[in-house]
């Protein structure tokens, strides 16, 4: 009977894959899988995640949120909807250099995070608040499979700004929602190859410019 390899090996080999082998160098690494072992450890009591088998959270958790490393402007980032801290922690956790705040206005959630946070030793604040709410300064934000781009825009449009840029991870490439997009956005779609996930992951990267070109494959 086969068995699957353990986390770590998934783990090294999804990062070859994405060519961010020595953007993750090894203690990285283990405070990846040690964040894994915590979301394990609270998922048992509080639901956060249906993703449960260990390879599978490595696939879906981490590589899911480490492809976008590449695509990060600046060095203050928050992430929307953060629930279990996805993309957020993976990120905080491979660029320590950044200032991440991890939204959800979910009690349960924020509770996790919070003690995410204080776990991992992360330079990270967590902002219990709906996203009409937030303030603050930032140039990157993300979101993973969180709402429509146009309630994305309506609820946190206020805080992009002109040299800022959205990242927003959706499964199939998303034409209706592109179609959608408010005026005063462009967005440009990528497609992602997330290693060991067989399923479609694309990028939309949407920046404040103007009434232009709506969106671009």
């Amino acid at each position: 009977m086969s068995t699957s390899p353990p986390p770590a090996a998934i783990l090294d080999a999804g990062l070859r894959a994405l060519d961010l082998d020595a953007a993750v160098p090894a203690v990285t690494r283990a405070r990846l899988l040690a964040y894994l072992d915590f979301l394990a450890e609270w998922n048992r009591h509080t639901n956060l995640t249906a993703v449960r088998e260990p390879a599978a959270m490595v696939t879906r958790h981490l590589l899911d949120s480490l492809v976008l490393l590449p695509h990060l402007a600046g060095t203050r980032l928050a992430d929307l909807g953060s629930g279990a801290g996805l993309p957020g922690i993976p990120l905080a956790l491979a660029r320590p250099d950044l200032e991440v705040t991890l939204v959800d206005s979910n009690g349960k959630k924020a509770r996790f995070l919070r003690a995410a946070v204080a776990e991992l030793g992360l330079r990270a604040a967590v902002a219990q608040t709906r996203v009409e709410a937030l303030a603050g300064n930032f140039d990157t934000l993300t979101a993973r499979a969180f709402t429509s781009l146009a309630n994305m825009l309506r609820w946190g449009g206020h805080l992009l700004r002109p040299d800022s840029v959205w990242l927003a991870q959706k499964g199939r490439y998303p034409a209706d929602e592109l179609a959608a997009l408010p005026a005063g956005y462009a967005a440009r779609t990528l497609p992602l190859a997330v290693p060991g996930l067989d399923a479609q992951r694309h990028l939309v990267i949407i920046r404040k410019r103007g009434t232009g070109n709506r969106s671009a494959a």
